[in-house]
């Protein structure tokens, strides 16, 4: 039964990468691979360590500006193979999204990678959100956060912060990704919990002040 709330009001969006998996093995493993299958070095190891942007920008550090969109199509072809197996939930991932449903509302994923393999990994991992919208980043987020009545969102980025105050919603922050607490608080995030494991407890107390 839910706690209180009901679906119209209450809609919580997720970020993916670093946020609600921890996607940096399998994406380390796909980057080799594609390194290797293309004969372009890649440095694995800088590149999982700043996720949060499109493909295409990380790219844009290894390929030519005119071979960029076509080696982003390949590597999402390729990504299945050597990315999902590898990622692993973050601590409290299915907890929140359930935290979430459990008061009657939606929890929906809003991510900049390619929608197909996020749902790959969401399916791959059981978490069972009731939304999935992919390829937006930063601001553009927003378009899926309003579309669907949002008035949290949670993420692991400075971008994901924008996206929320885009939106006009609140930005819940953590610093699980390349960003840490003290630049998503100057960045304008509300709330900064260590990890999502405190999120369930946090999402009792904002529904409880707006009863």
């Amino acid at each position: 039964m839910p706690l209180s709330a009901s679906p119209a009001t209450l809609t919580v969006g997720f970020d993916l990468d670093m946020t609600l998996i921890d996607s940096r093995p399998g994406i380390h493993a796909a980057y080799r691979a594609f390194s290797e299958h293309t004969g372009t070095y890649i440095d694995a190891d800088l590149a999982v360590s700043r996720l949060g942007p499109p493909l295409t920008q990380e790219l844009a550090e290894w390929f030519p500006a005119d071979q960029v969109e076509a080696m982003a199509d390949l590597y999402r072809e390729r990504y299945p193979t050597f990315a999902i197996e590898g990622t692993l939930a973050m601590p409290g991932a299915r907890e929140a999204v359930e935290a979430v449903q459990r008061h009657g509302g939606r929890a929906i994923v809003v991510t900049a990678k390619y929608e197909p393999n996020a749902k790959l990994h969401l399916d791959h991992l059981h978490i069972n959100a009731d939304a999935l919208i992919g390829n937006l980043w930063a601001e553009q987020k927003a378009e899926a956060l309003r579309e669907h009545g949002a008035s949290v969102y949670v993420g692991d980025h400075t971008g994901d912060v924008r996206g929320a105050h885009t939106a006009g919603a609140l930005a819940v922050a953590v610093p699980t990704g390349p960003i840490g607490a003290d630049e998503l608080r100057a960045a304008g995030a509300e709330v900064v919990l260590a990890d999502l494991t405190e999120f369930p407890a946090w999402l009792d107390g904002y529904v409880a002040s707006r009863a």
